[in-house]
């Protein structure tokens, strides 16, 4: 059961990052939140093609998260928990976030949500 909790709150922020963005062409993966504690994410502006409208993403306690604005049509996010072992992924070309395997160990570590992004449909 605490399984399923922790992949709702990542699903719940990976698709709260892709909801209220538009799309860039930075292509540069941002980490959005770095794990620990419940705390405000990475400020994602409006200065970049993709983003429209300003806005700071709440991270939970224990998510990695990342996100990629690739161009002007496509975004990316990649997630994984510091207690879990399973990543996730979406974009806005695949129309969901779900799960795309195991961590490189267990529990995941900094730049699981990285490796995660990669597989992330475009």
């Amino acid at each position: 059961m605490k399984n399923i909790s922790m992949r709702n709150v990542i699903m719940g922020s990976v698709l709260a990052v892709a909801a209220v963005t538009s799309l860039s062409a930075n292509a540069e993966v941002v980490d959005v939140c770095t794990g620990g504690v419940a705390k405000d994410g990475t400020k994602f502006t409006s200065a970049s093609t993709f983003v429209k409208i300003e806005f700071t993403p709440k991270c939970s306690a224990n998510v990695l998260l990342a996100g990629d604005e690739v161009s002007a049509t496509l975004f990316r996010v990649g997630s994984a928990s510091i207690k879990g072992k399973t990543m996730f992924a979406g974009s806005t070309a695949g129309g969901t976030v779900g799960n795309v395997g195991v961590c490189g160990a267990d529990p995941c570590a900094a730049g699981d949500e990285g490796e995660a992004i990669k597989k992330a449909p475009s």
